[in-house]
């Protein structure tokens, strides 16, 4: 056993100055992700920082008609508020569709942002890896990645960042809220995360000692339509092989606002900006949802296991977009 120190501040500031003072230091929330880290010994942090005394749970409107929701909001209570089930159903479907009910009773939103990929040579601390080591090598490229990117990964990490709650997010232009030792910024949530390029060790671009203090989503578009949906292996408690979060508004039979991401396909949900230029504007048939995930899908590059992910993501995608449409016309 790795001996760690554990402290439980009771106010953020102080939560911020005790991770700035001890090197290697971890926030520590529901501890769903981080605590099973440490038990295979691929985390070890010298001290683990309880925010759960911390003022960070609320589900908020703001002034201008979003939401915000704090980083420790348990991630039940948040997919069964009124306003999210209400006006940001995308959001509550994904967190539903995540782990299981007694997980999603103790994961948060800031823990959610920030889990590790579940790449079984990540979590083996005897394998080579370089999110854990970099320079060590990546052994999921010629073995096991059946689960693993198509999207946006290079030569030194295929992993996918296992997220839904994130993919929904980034379908919503919802905003990261950051606070650290140099103060508090936002960072769009598809900004968020980090393909890995020559850094896969690096998932996010949050600085040392920053802590996640909440997400803010914008008021939904006016008549806008959204949805979840998950392939997996299992009709419950497992990770996706291909997930889409969309956003849609229909009118006239034209395609009017339209944001898309998926999960599943690469180190981080993948904002699918190349399917909206071709959906905005278009008319809602079918042909155009085939089109517009094309036009996403054309970028990957599958590797000897995973290559069925890409026509799993089509066919979601447009499966999605079709159910949405035919419900979001205003003219229906």
């Amino acid at each position: 056993m790795r001996p760690f120190a554990y402290v439980r501040p009771e106010r953020t500031e102080e939560a911020i100055e005790r991770f700035a003072a001890r090197p290697g230091a971890r926030f520590l929330a529901g501890g769903t992700n981080l605590v099973d880290l440490m038990k295979l010994g691929v985390a070890g942090p010298p001290l683990l920082i309880d925010i759960n005394g911390l003022p960070l749970d609320a589900v908020e409107e703001t002034a201008a008609g979003g939401l915000h929701i704090g980083g420790t909001a348990r991630n039940s209570d948040v997919a069964a508020h009124p306003l999210v089930r209400d006006r940001y159903p995308v959001l509550s479907q994904a967190l539903l569709a995540g782990a299981s009910p007694q997980l999603r009773n103790s994961a948060t939103t800031g823990g959610n942002l920030l889990q590790r990929t579940r790449c079984p040579y990540f979590q083996d601390a005897s394998k080579p890896c370089n999110k854990r080591v970099p320079g060590s090598g990546c052994p999921a490229r010629e073995g096991v990645h059946r689960d693993l990117a198509v999207l946006g990964h290079s030569v030194h990490c295929v992993a996918t960042h296992p997220s839904d709650m994130a993919v929904a997010l980034a379908a919503l232009d919802a905003e990261v809220r950051l606070r650290g030792p140099a103060g508090e910024r936002t960072v769009p949530v598809a900004e968020f995360h980090r393909l890995p390029g020559d850094h896969p060790d690096r998932d996010t671009v949050i600085e040392d000692g920053e802590l996640i203090t909440g997400v803010t989503l914008p008021a939904p578009p006016p008549g806008a339509r959204g949805a979840y949906r998950k392939a997996r292996d299992r009709a419950s408690y497992a990770f996706a092989l291909a997930s889409v979060a969309a956003v849609l508004t229909v009118e006239d039979g034209r395609i009017g606002h339209a944001a898309l991401a998926f999960g599943g396909l690469a180190h981080k949900p993948w904002r699918a900006l190349a399917a909206e230029e071709v959906l905005r504007g278009a008319p809602a048939t079918a042909e155009t949802y085939r089109r517009a995930a094309d036009a996403e899908l054309a970028a990957a590059e599958p590797l000897r296991d995973n290559g069925f992910k890409v026509p799993l993501a089509r066919n979601l995608a447009v499966s999605v977009l079709h159910d949405l449409a035919s419900r979001a016309d205003t003219t229906g």
